[in-house]
């Protein structure tokens, strides 16, 4: 969804995307890369069908993903 901005479910086009709030401390569906808490998230954006709810998380840069790898492997 994030790339074709159409739904693989139903074909809509209608796509909500849903960012991370950064003045929040836990918005989002963040993965947390330090054991020392809200340091070093990496926020998961989610992609969201309007016209069926279907819904797709998303770690958007490459940099995030290189550091979840180090972080976890």
């Amino acid at each position: 969804m994030k790339n074709t901005m159409r739904c693989p479910k139903c074909g809509s086009e209608k796509i909500i995307r849903v960012p991370d709030n950064p003045a929040r401390h836990a918005s989002g569906n963040n993965i947390y890369t330090s054991t020392i808490t809200l340091a070093k998230k990496i926020p998961v954006i989610r992609y969201v069908c309007h016209a069926c709810g279907y819904c797709e998380n998303w770690v958007e840069t490459q940099a995030q993903r290189d550091e979840l790898r180090r972080r976890f492997g």
